[in-house]
């Protein structure tokens, strides 16, 4: 099982004491191009990482290939891959990540952006990447926590 959730915070609280025993994830995956490139932010989110799970980033672009690695051929493994934006997902999309569902945990607010509800503030480029979701059929689930309920269209 991969789940895929965009939270411009990355790794936090929520992220690892909600989401990742949610989906029983062993390993956690944070596509971010300027974290990809920066060792000391991956050492110092690493430390918030339960030891039981593998901690892996990459640039955008990597994920596909990043997965497959992930995976050799054990299906059965759960996987978490957060995103910090959703043009990072749709990036990803584009570029053969299959995904037909991804989690909005938190867009912050910001000029130019519309709060929409408490966690999630959209501007057009947000937007934009929502209207692509929808025309490649992919489902948005719009929640902070996986106890809440989600919502699917704002």
């Amino acid at each position: 099982m991969i789940w895929f959730r965009i939270d411009n915070r990355l790794v936090h609280g929520q992220v690892i004491e909600a989401w990742l025993p949610h989906i029983r994830a062993k390993t956690l995956v944070v596509a971010n191009d300027d974290l990809a490139s920066d060792a000391l932010r991956q050492e110092i989110m690493s430390l918030a990482v339960p030891s039981d799970v593998s901690f892996v980033c990459c640039t955008v672009a990597e994920t596909p290939d990043v997965l497959r690695r992930v995976f050799k051929g054990n299906v059965s493994q759960h996987v978490l891959v957060l995103f910090s934006t959703c043009a990072d997902a749709r990036s990803a999309h584009m570029a053969g990540l299959p995904f037909s569902q991804v989690n909005i945990g938190n867009l912050h607010y910001g000029p130019g952006k519309e709060q929409v509800c408490e966690h999630i503030a959209l501007g057009p480029d947000d937007r934009s990447c929502l209207k692509y979701f929808a025309d490649h059929e992919v489902e948005i689930d719009f929640r902070c926590v996986p106890t809440a309920t989600p919502k699917v269209n704002l």
